[in-house]
Parts: structure tokens; C-alpha cells; sequence
């Protein structure tokens, strides 16, 4: 489990907090949703739990592992990977091989441990067949793929992704979602950030975020059936929660808790049943 107890965060040469007093369990296994304006504080967030930024004031904690300690936080590390936007700024190797066994060189494993974990990670991404390939001939999207692959050559419990699919095109951007759902049905918490939610609404739950603070954390029904406040925050809703909620304004006895087009019908025959009856 992750716990952040009255995070607060300020940058330096700054007045006005980033972060202000998030209290939060991350617990092993889920899939969690973060979501909020631009400037919100996500990302900074996010950066405090494998601690690629210090924890001033507040806690957080990994596994029982503090990060305020700097015996724990090379093994926080392991434990917490991240995979940022933009491929190209992750990426170091001059091969793929290369590039995904920077992390395990790193922890000074033997060499044959290091290959059989690059072997490994690539082979979970679909990427087996790209070691001695040059990432920058890569797509976009295979080049996420080789980023997730560096992650998950350490062995981690938690993988951060911070709004993976931004520079992808659509192909791009289901070849990395896709992975997300195998590698959660894996077992392997994941922890993203986006701004589309239909990337999430299969979440287990979501954070709203808002100048600094959590201002919900719930359940994705529960979340985006708050349709109007998160219209207020600039934010989307998935189309057909969004649907229910202008029917639900016209009249119509609807849920607004819906996600799925699925659903939406089944809503929509119930609904629409006794005004008009089959047959």
C-alpha cells in the first residue's frame, strides 16, 4: 500500500503551495484514475510517491518504507515505476535491449540476471522481436511500449503513468492502453493520469484534483455523475454519462452513473419501456 498523509509542497522560490494537505491509500493491486485541471498539482503529486521529488512536509510511505528516508527510497524506487508523456524523454539506450536494461544495470545485478529480465519485460510488452532495434525508428507508441518494458525490467508493484497516451495517434494510443489492462490484470497496481476519461472509466476508483487538492475519490460512477462540477473544472466526461446527464435534464428518469454505451442502452430500454411497451 501507498499512504500520503497531509502532503503539502511548495517549489522553491514559490509562495503558493502545489500541494496542500492530500491524505490518501493507494492500496496493492488497483487501477486508480487521477483526473483535474492543468496546474492542478497531479504530476507533483505523483512524483512524491516514488520519490522523484522530496517530501517536505507530510508523509509518504511505500510498503511501510518511508520516503523521507534515504536508506528506503532506492528501494521505493524498485518498487514505484513511471512511465512520463513523452516517450523520448525516458529513452537512453541506443538499442532497445539497451534502453530497457538501464534500470537493472543500474541496481548491479549480474549480467545474465539483467538479460533474463530484459528478455522477460520485453516479451510481456509484445516487444521480444525489437532488441536490436534502434528506439528512435520506433513509433510512438512502441516506443512507450519500450518504457514500460524499462519499468517493468525492476520488478515493480506500482507503475505511475503520467498521461501515457498524449503523443500517440489512436493506433498508438490502444497499444499502450491495452497493455495497461493486462499488465493491472497482472496484478501490478497502476496509477494514471489523464485527461481522456473514457481511459479510465473501468478504473477501480479516481481522484479529482483541484488547485492542490483532492476534491473527490470515489468510484468512476460516483465521479463522473458529478457532471456539473466537473464541467465547472474545465474537465470531460465519458459521451455517455454525458448523454444520460442531458436526458436526466430534459426529464427523463435516467442514471447519471453511466459509462459504457452498454449500459447507456440497457438504461435507455429500461427507461423508455413503459412509455413504450414492446410488442
Amino acid at each position: 500500500m501507498i499512504q500520503v498523509e497531509n502532503l503539502f509542497y511548495t517549489y522553491d522560490g514559490e509562495e503558493t503551495p502545489v500541494l496542500r494537505e492530500i491524505n490518501v491509500e493507494i492500496p496493492r493491486g488497483i487501477h486508480l484514475g487521477i483526473i483535474g485541471p492543468n496546474g492542478c498539482g497531479k504530476t507533483t503529486f505523483v512524483r512524491h510517491l516514488n520519490g522523484l521529488l522530496p517530501t517536505n512536509k507530510g508523509e509518504v510511505r511505500v510498503e511501510g518504507l518511508s520516503a523521507k528516508s534515504p536508506s528506503d527510497l532506492y528501494r521505493i524506487r524498485q518498487l514505484v515505476g513511471m512511465v512520463f508523456q513523452n516517450p523520448d524523454n525516458q529513452i537512453v539506450g541506443m538499442t532497445v535491449e539497451e534502453d530497457v536494461a538501464f534500470g537493472p544495470g543500474n541496481l548491479a545485478l549480474p549480467s545474465e540476471e539483467i538479460a533474463r529480465r530484459v528478455q522477460k519485460a520485453l516479451a510481456q510488452v509484445g516487444l521480444e522481436s525489437f532488441g536490436n532495434k534502434a528506439p528512435h525508428a520506433l513509433s510512438n507508441g512502441e516506443k512507450q511500449l519500450v518504457c514500460m518494458a524499462g519499468v517493468l525490467a525492476m520488478k515493480p508493484q506500482y507503475i505511475i503513468l503520467d498521461e501515457p497516451t498524449a503523443y500517440l495517434d489512436p493506433s498508438g494510443r490502444k497499444m499502450v492502453l491495452d497493455m495497461v489492462q493486462k499488465l493491472h490484470g497482472q496484478g501490478i497496481t497502476i496509477v494514471h493520469i489523464t485527461h481522456h476519461m473514457d481511459e479510465i472509466v473501468n478504473a477501480d476508483r479516481i481522484l479529482v484534483m483541484d488547485r492542490g487538492c483532492i476534491i473527490l475519490n470515489d468510484k468512476p460512477g460516483v465521479v463522473f455523475s458529478q457532471v456539473a462540477l466537473l464541467k465547472e473544472l474545465g474537465l470531460d466526461v465519458p459521451e455517455m454519462t454525458e448523454l444520460m446527464w442531458r436526458l436526466r435534464k430534459m426529464g427523463y428518469p435516467v442514471r447519471t452513473d453511466i459509462l459504457t454505451l452498454e449500459d447507456a442502452c440497457r438504461e435507455l430500454d429500461a427507461c423508455l419501456t413503459p412509455v413504450f411497451p414492446k410488442g
